[in-house]
């Protein structure tokens, strides 16, 4: 039979001092003077009895839940077929932790959500790591208004908030030159999400970027939208391969979209990279073991984690930015679906 449970009356009894003084050493109140010979007995006793305030009791006393949101503007369907999403979340968790914070995931679909706002006016959150924004966000303006502790995980033209990312457009050049330097001059795009996303407007420009810096022209038909999923990435291939001029190589702005594309030329009775190459873009882990292993972009996904959780506990501490926005860098991981078993 499991023990009587250690409550805050047993240690303030052991620490010979009131309810209220344990409650203010423990859940760390600032606003009541208490001296340090009282609170480290407090300590000393709540350790021995290996007593630890319950969590709703801490957010009562103190106005604060210790829990960051990490807020994701896609359906929870997309969420659970993003491969990418786990080395971030474990970056942010390991970051926050260090300070006391505990991590929320909060999917909300743009389409019907009622809004992530609500994390903040009930109190649900101390703050917010907001990935995925989009240019139709009417919610972003309250947090640039109010002054709320928000970390952007990418970026939005003309809203002042701090940020974290990859470059993105460099990433996506780099890319699509690949498949330049390859020989390809035909080379179509699906983008990650659609292009209300920010980041599926910056890879739609790196790879638009890389074309025009070599002398070709942008071919809208061969501009095609994905939307997270493998499910997404076959159907824009199934309409890419109908064109009457097909591409010889395609640039596909997520891993997770290209997997599907991947199947879809093959359905078709087409060779990757033989008759298509393609390029995709995160270096999830599969990506080195699907058939052919995939060429793509490496983003440093635990350290992209890692740093917006670090920016987000500064906020939360008070303590000021080095810097309102950290692009990190991107790397070229070059495989089997670009350069062929046997080719140099």
């Amino acid at each position: 039979m499991a023990g009587k449970r250690v409550t805050s009356f047993d240690v303030a009894k052991e620490a010979g001092v009131s309810r209220s003084t344990v409650s203010f050493v423990l859940n760390k109140v600032t606003s009541v003077s208490i001296n340090e010979t009282t609170r480290q007995r407090v300590l000393e006793a709540a350790k021995r009895l290996n007593y630890h305030p319950d969590a709703s009791g801490r957010k009562l006393v103190s106005g604060k839940s210790s829990t960051i949101g990490l807020v994701l503007q896609q359906s929870p369907e997309q969420v659970f077929a993003d491969a990418f999403l786990l080395r971030v979340m474990l970056g942010i968790e390991q970051a926050v932790s260090q300070c006391g914070y505990h991590v929320l995931l909060k999917p909300f679909d743009p389409r019907n959500a009622t809004g992530y706002f609500q994390l903040v006016s009930e109190n649900l959150v101390d703050g917010i790591i907001l990935s995925g924004p989009r240019q139709d966000d009417t919610e972003i303006t309250k947090f640039s208004e109010n002054g709320f502790p928000i970390i952007l995980m990418g970026q939005l033209d003309g809203v002042d908030l701090p940020f974290v990312d990859i470059n993105a457009v460099e990433g996506a050049a780099t890319a699509t030159r690949h498949l330049l330097q390859m020989g390809h001059r035909r080379i179509g795009l699906i983008t990650n999400a659609s292009l209300q996303y920010t980041s599926a407007q910056q890879r739609r420009q790196g790879y638009v970027d890389a074309l025009r810096g070599a002398g070709i022209p942008i071919e809208e038909d061969l501009i095609l939208e994905g939307a997270y999923t493998s499910e997404s990435g076959y159907e824009a291939m199934q309409r890419m391969l109908t064109l009457s001029n097909l591409p010889t190589a395609v640039f596909i702005a997520s891993d997770v979209v290209a997997f599907g594309a991947m199947k879809a030329i093959r359905h078709s009775g087409k060779r990757i990279p033989d008759d298509i190459a393609v390029v995709g873009f995160d270096d999830v882990p599969v990506a080195a073991y699907v058939d052919p292993p995939l060429t793509t972009i490496r983003l440093p996904a635990f350290k992209l984690g890692w740093k917006a959780g670090e920016q987000l506990t500064k906020l939360l501490l008070g303590k000021p930015l080095e810097q309102r926005g950290l692009l990190l860098d991107i790397e070229l991981v070059v495989r089997e679906s670009t350069v062929g078993r046997h080719d140099p």
